[in-house]
């Protein structure tokens, strides 16, 4: 995570740092992209991989509104891995359920130094609540045979981050973010460690965003 999250810093500042030299040359006017863009994120986060997909609508040069939905498995800070040389697998101590979760999030995003930099980098901030629903699977179990005890529970979160779209493209979108999702369970919470119920619940992702603008 700390890799990957230095390497967005670097990409941005090297984008930006050009910009800069070149604030004297004539000023060229903002451009407008189309106002409506949708597609798919691809997530890297403290629990592992997760995918999404969004759908954007542009309300004006600076601002746009948001509704996105994702997957992703989320642990217990407390989980420690091992490797088992015997059988070549790994394993949790102690765990009983594996927990998957799946927020849709409405929100604003607002684009930031419209004036100062160019349209081929446009960073911008974000943030976003609705609904969550969290799905447990017993561990014990086969990894896709165990979604035969699954069990939904119900909760509320949001979440708040930043990034970048590059590129002058109108029609294909590429952007990198950082986003902190929160959670809030409700009723007893999730079980992932025996006896461990969490209620509420944090984590970082990276998400790499790909679509289309029409």
């Amino acid at each position: 995570m700390k890799v990957l999250f230095t390497a967005i810093v670097l990409i941005i500042s090297i984008q930006v740092f050009p910009q800069r030299l070149g604030k004297l040359a004539p000023e060229k006017e903002p451009e407008m992209f189309p106002s409506n863009s949708w597609g798919a994120d691809i997530m890297f986060g403290e629990g592992g991989f997760g995918f999404g997909t969004f759908y954007r609508k542009t309300f004006n040069l600076n601002l746009s509104g948001f509704v996105d939905f994702s997957i992703s498995e989320t642990k217990d800070d407390r989980e420690i891995d091992y490797y088992d040389p015997y059988f070549g697998t790994t394993f949790t101590p102690y765990k009983v359920n594996r927990a998957f979760s799946m927020p849709i999030n409405f929100g604003l995003q607002y684009r930031l130094f419209t004036e100062s930099l160019t349209d081929n980098l446009r960073p911008y901030i974000s943030a976003g609540v609705g609904p969550t629903f969290i799905v447990t699977t017993p561990y014990e179990e086969e990894f896709f045979n165990a979604f035969k005890w699954a069990k939904m529970h119900y909760g509320a979160g949001g979440y708040i981050g930043f990034g970048g779209y590059f590129g002058e493209s109108k029609k294909n979108l590429v952007g990198i973010n950082v986003r902190y999702y929160y959670t809030h369970i409700f009723g007893d919470g999730i079980e992932n460690l025996i006896y461990q119920y969490r209620k509420s619940f944090g984590s970082f992702f990276i998400s790499l965003s790909l679509g289309t603008m029409y």
